[in-house]
């Protein structure tokens, strides 16, 4: 290949999408399963430029010719650029973090940080905090070591840290759910920082935002990173501006847009044309229920209560989240656990679909709200649910036309 990302497994990049957006070379993603297979590609030389990911951006120093100051610095590299045989190593990631961190708001001046993971994105987070003049630093690993303490001792003496960087791939797409600590212990936490980027919304970010800090995912780190790597690439200057405009581009892209809401809202109905509108992938968790159990949802709870299909609910909504770029329609009751709730926001944007109970049909293939009376009742309690979750409400009181239109205007803006 001539440009690409080599990695141990890449099934999570979005990195040619973002590289797709700065130039026109053809970006490929190359997965090197064994130290063997590194050592003969390093050692053929046969491409122009590459970027490294975990678990490469140490291994891969013995084979250059020359490393940056920034990188030999960090003791990581994840661009290198082949010059004439010559192999240069550079650190674009040092780069692509301080720009994070600065899009969202997070200052380390003067702060105590915690650091989790002890690999190369590891050292550039502590060359950003130390940059960026944090107060004190701390490596977390799971081992004990002369450069990292324990997450025990994170836990004993460190809980007044304000700032504190995941670094470790928990979390990370196919496995989304798991955060590698417990920021809930953290009582003076004012900043999060995850290098992951898949999905959009990790659980170490959406415990940071409960707790009132910022918090950011590492998808501006990303693009960031890949224009510093692209310019190094093509040795050229990308204009002010270049990294937001891909980011956004990228993270639209990639946002599913959730609907939520009352059983004979609309959910469906609406999902499948702003599906086809957007040339988006659609799923309902009902029908995927349906297919994996063969049977009826209706049929799953009658026979055998509603507990087993909330669980099977549950593990249906926590494999479609994982999805990205998907309009997803719920069933009535999928908000009503909070798991559900949060999966769903890790790589989406939900909108309740609220028609007026009035105008709610009963029907006899749904158990929970069959009468009107159960109806109403399933409404008044899940209603300041689905406004507790939802990033937007659709009133879905005249035409569905209405609905995807009020739904497209607020996703695309």
């Amino acid at each position: 290949m001539e440009y690409g990302l080599i990695a141990e497994r890449l099934g999570h990049s979005f990195s040619k999408e973002v590289h797709a957006r700065l130039a026109d070379y053809e970006y490929e993603l190359k997965e090197l399963k064994t130290k063997a297979e590194l050592d003969a590609f390093m050692r053929a030389r046969a491409f122009k430029a590459i970027n490294v990911t975990i678990p490469y951006k140490e291994d891969v120093i013995p084979y250059l010719d020359e490393i940056d100051e920034v990188a030999r610095k960090i003791g990581a590299v994840n661009t290198v650029v082949n010059r004439n045989g010559r192999l240069l190593g550079f650190n674009t990631d040092f780069a692509g973090m301080k720009a994070m961190c600065e899009y969202a708001g997070i200052n380390m001046q003067g702060k105590k940080v915690l650091i989790l993971g002890s690999g190369g994105t590891s050292k550039t987070s502590l060359a950003v905090a130390s940059f960026m003049g944090a107060r004190e630093i701390y490596q977390v690993s799971r081992k004990k070591s002369e450069r990292a303490i324990d997450y025990a001792e994170a836990y004993d003496l460190h809980s007044d840290a304000e700032i504190i960087i995941n670094t470790t791939p928990c979390g990370m797409y196919p496995e989304i759910c798991g955060c590698a600590i417990d920021l809930s212990r953290f009582k003076n936490l004012q900043g999060a920082v995850d290098a992951v980027y898949n999905p959009l919304k990790t659980d170490f970010y959406l415990a940071a935002e409960k707790q009132g800090a910022r918090a950011v995912c590492g998808l501006y780190m990303l693009v960031a990173q890949a224009v510093f790597a692209s310019e190094r690439f093509l040795d050229k200057c990308y204009t002010e501006g270049t990294a937001e405009r891909v980011y956004k581009e990228i993270l639209k892209k990639k946002q599913n847009i959730v609907l939520v809401g009352m059983p004979a809202s609309g959910k469906t109905t609406i999902g499948k044309i702003l599906a086809e509108e957007l040339g988006r992938p659609f799923f309902d968790t009902d029908l995927l229920i349906n297919e994996k159990t063969g049977l009826h949802p209706s049929a799953i709870i009658t026979e055998q209560g509603e507990k087993a299909f909330r669980d099977i609910e549950a593990d249906v909504i926590k494999e479609v989240s994982a999805f990205s770029g998907a309009v997803i329609a719920t069933g009535g009751g999928a908000v009503l656990r909070r798991e559900n709730r949060e999966n769903l926001r890790k790589n989406g944007l939900i909108w309740f679909v609220d028609r007026p109970v009035d105008l709610l049909v009963t029907t006899s293939d749904r158990p929970l709200s069959s009468t009107r009376e159960l109806l109403e009742k399933r409404y008044n309690e899940r209603y300041p649910i689905y406004n507790g979750v939802a990033d937007f409400v659709v009133n879905n009181t005249k035409s569905v036309d209405s609905a995807v239109e009020q739904i497209v205007k607020e996703f695309l803006k």
